[in-house]
Formats: structure tokens, sequence, C-alpha cells
């Protein structure tokens, strides 16, 4: 239950929100009062024992990654993969010391069984009591937006679709005319930016966010001037974040605070996290899929002439040239400066390759590469050099991708663009989900779309 990473709670008065402590503790906390509800059904008394065991659970499931922003279904699967976790972790320590067997097995069973469910329906509550909670107890700040644009517009819809954010919005103050701005008459223009100030007395507003343009600096710094006799709080939207970051935060240099447009998810400790997941995995699948590797591979050495494994050079990791496995799947291995794609009913293809290609089972040699450090299990799926230049000036941010390794599986493939990309939409599209992918990384995601790729596997009908 690791903490997603791009989560972002926004605060209220002195930087701590319901909304903030709730998401942070309704997991820990439903993960305790569950564990001891199933051993009171079940009889048993909560001794010492159950009081270390819901301290363990307490630290693996804090801080909650399940935001009230969540869409429903977002909430469904994190509720799933949150318990699945945790219950892994759990038995995995508990066998290896011995301290499963304190407790009586039904009650294990009972409690991750109904962890999900009661995850859920407790986030589900959550997102209707507190709206509620907060207006009756007027805990709401009231806000105005300095700037009817783009920016400014985006802000007003998070208030206004996040209520339990407990902001009010009052409405905007620009320099320009209704008609000038195209705004709607539902849209609430209290003045020009010289009239901020004394609205904001004699409303008592308490935050003031300024969705200027940073051209527009002399009128930002004027305004400063004129909002010093008010107590509001105030925050500068910069307009950098109408673009498409890849990971954007705030950091700072020796006490000077930069921003963050694009960057890896891999940074830091993240990076040590991810490389112990894909060693971890890869060692683990590897010997489960020892037999499997031996069959493949006779049968690939009898389908047709040729190497049984077919090594392309792709990018990696800043575009740098790695050199991927794949089980051979046609009668050709092309790595040159022009490859042709691979399309349904290719006549390269081999009868065995077909199948190795429907099934997956083709890429398995690159848990090899994962062990190596090349490949990550989970990532933008590499493709061909040749593939890359041709792709790199038709698709913007198609490089971006590159910020991480290239996994075995990505976001884009159980997402239904898997195998060939005809089109430059279809392209477009894989490449859009890899770049959400690196904007909403996580260790649980990471196991969603490895759970969803076995899956797919199985089922899956645009491979061939």
């Amino acid at each position: 239950m690791l903490a997603r990473l791009e989560a972002q709670r926004t605060p209220l008065r002195n930087n701590v929100t319901l909304a903030g402590v709730v998401e942070t503790f309704l997991d820990p906390v439903m993960v305790i009062l569950t564990l001891f509800v199933s051993a009171l059904i079940f009889g048993e008394s909560v001794d010492a024992d159950y009081v270390i065991l819901s301290l363990i659970a307490f630290s693996l499931s804090f801080p909650g990654n399940t935001l009230l922003s969540d869409p429903l279904r977002r909430v469904a699967k994190d509720a799933f993969l949150n318990a699945m976790i945790l219950a892994g972790i759990l038995l995995l320590l508990g066998y290896a010391t011995g301290y499963a067997s304190y407790f009586p097995a039904e009650v294990l069973f009972a409690w991750f069984a109904s962890l999900p469910v009661v995850l859920f329906a407790t986030h589900a509550a959550a997102r209707y009591a507190i709206p509620r909670v907060l207006t009756l107890s007027e805990a709401e700040v009231t806000a105005v937006v300095c700037g009817f644009n783009d920016i400014g517009s985006q802000l007003s819809s998070h208030f206004l679709s996040n209520r339990f954010l407990g902001v009010k919005l009052m409405g905007f103050f620009d320099d320009r005319s209704r008609a000038r701005l195209g705004a709607q008459d539902d849209v609430q223009l209290l003045g020009s930016l010289s009239e901020v100030a004394n609205y904001v007395k004699q409303h008592h507003i308490d935050r003031i966010y300024l969705a200027l343009p940073m051209a527009t600096q002399p009128r930002i710094l004027a305004l400063l001037d004129d909002l010093k006799d008010t107590t509001a709080s105030i925050y500068f939207v910069p307009d950098i974040f109408v673009t498409d970051l890849i990971q954007g935060r705030t950091e700072s240099v020796a006490g000077m605070p930069v921003v963050a447009v694009c960057d890896t998810p891999f940074s830091g400790f993240n990076g040590v996290v991810k490389r112990f997941e894909d060693i971890v995995l890869s060692i683990l699948i590897l010997i489960l899929i020892s037999p499997i590797l031996i069959a493949v591979a006779i049968g690939v050495w009898r389908s047709s002439p040729g190497p049984i494994v077919f090594k392309q050079r792709r990018y990696g990791l800043d575009g740098k040239d790695i050199t991927v496995y794949k089980f051979r799947s046609m009668t050709v291995c092309d790595d040159g400066a022009v490859v042709k794609q691979a399309t349904r009913n290719d006549q390269r293809i081999t009868p065995f390759g077909a199948f190795i290609r429907k099934t997956s089972l083709d890429e398995l040699p690159q848990f090899v590469n994962v062990l190596q450090g090349r490949m990550s299990i989970v990532g933008p799926r590499p493709h061909a050099i040749a593939h890359n230049e041709q792709y790199r000036k038709l698709i913007k941010g198609y490089m971006v991708r590159h910020k991480v390794k290239p996994g075995i599986t990505g976001w884009a493939q159980v997402n239904g663009y898997r195998g060939e990309t005809e089109t430059i939409d279809k392209m477009q599209k894989r490449i859009e989900f890899d770049l959400e992918y690196l904007r909403k990384w996580s260790p649980g995601l990471d196991l969603w779309i490895i759970f969803k790729t076995a899956l797919l596997v199985v089922k899956d009908d645009t491979a061939f």
C-alpha cells in the first residue's frame, strides 16, 4: 500500500484539510478496524498479538493512496490492489517468521476477503459525507481567481467538481470585459484587478489565486502591493501548468525554488523501489516459466532455420541503444535502417511464430533484459530504432517516453494498443498512454498492469 507519488492534496487552513486527513488515515484505520471486527466475529479476543499485527498493518498502509477526487472505478481498483498487496506482504512475513500461526486461518481469510469491500465502501461514504460536513460546520474557505483564462477556468472546474476540497469560489477578476472574454452568463465576473483588494477586505475572502500569465509581471507586482493590506492567503498559479507536465512538481536548489516540468518518475528513492520490484519479480517469473522457456526454444528451433533468440537494437533509457531479446517468430531478423512492422497475416511469420506472438511467449526472454537493467517489467514498449526515427518526427512528445526504461508490458498495451499500429492515430494513442504512465506511476499501478497483462494473454484478439 505505497502512497501514490503523483497525489497532491490541496491545503486549506494551516495547510491541513479534512479531505487530506481522510485520504491519509482512512485506509490505515479501516485496515485495523476490519482486523479487529474479523477477530471478534470468530470469538477471538483482541490481545497483544492482534495489537502488534495491527501496528504492522497500519505502518504498511500509511499513508492512504486513494484520493477523494478519483473516479469510483479507480477507487475499486485501488481497494482491491491495496488489500492484495497488504495480504501478500503480511502472509509472506507471517509464514517466514512463523508469526502467522498465532492467528486462526479463518480470521485472516475473513480480514483479507472483506478488506477490499470495506475500503471501497468507506471511500464512497467519505465522498458523500465530507462536502456536507464542511457545509454544516462552516469550514469552507472562500476564494477568488484573478484571471479568466484557460488555467483560471481549469482551477474553477476543480473547485466546483470537488466540493470536498472545502473551497467556495466566489468568482473571477479580470481587466477585460465579459464580451471580450467570451464568458458565459453563469460566470461570476466580479470586477477588474484594481478592485480585488477592496472586494477581498469587504467580503473577508480567505484565498486569492493569481492565474495571470507570467508575461504580465508588472500587473502581478502591482496587485500584490494592493493585497498587502489584506489577510488573505495568496497563491500564484503559473501558466506553465497549462502545458502537458510529466512529473510536474516544485523542488528547491539550495533554497531556490524551481519547478519540474518534465522529469522521470524514477529519481531518488522511487528508482530504488522500481529496480527492486524489477529484480524480485523477474527472478520469480523466470524460475516459474523456465519449463516454458525450454519448450518455446525447442519449438522455434524446429519451426524454421535461424537463431532461436532474435536480437534487435532498440532505444532504452534516455534514448540510448540497447539490445532486446525475443524468441524469433519470423523467417527474417530485420534490424537495419528500415524495419517493416509486422502485420496481420504477415507471410514472414512462421506458424509457430504466430502462436507465440498471439500468446506473448515471444517476449519472455526480455525478463533477462530486465535483470541486466536494460528494461523494466512495466514501461513503454520499445520500438525498433527505425520506427523511433520515423515517429519522433510525426508525434509531439514521442521521445519523452524514453525518460524511463522500456517495459515488457505497459499501460498502452493493457488499454488496447497492443500489436500493429498501422496508422499515426493509433501510435499517437499509444504514446498518450505511455506519457500518462509516466505522470501517474506508482508500484500499485505496475502491479495492476501486470495483472491485466496476464488476463490479456488469455483473451486478447489484437496480437498476431
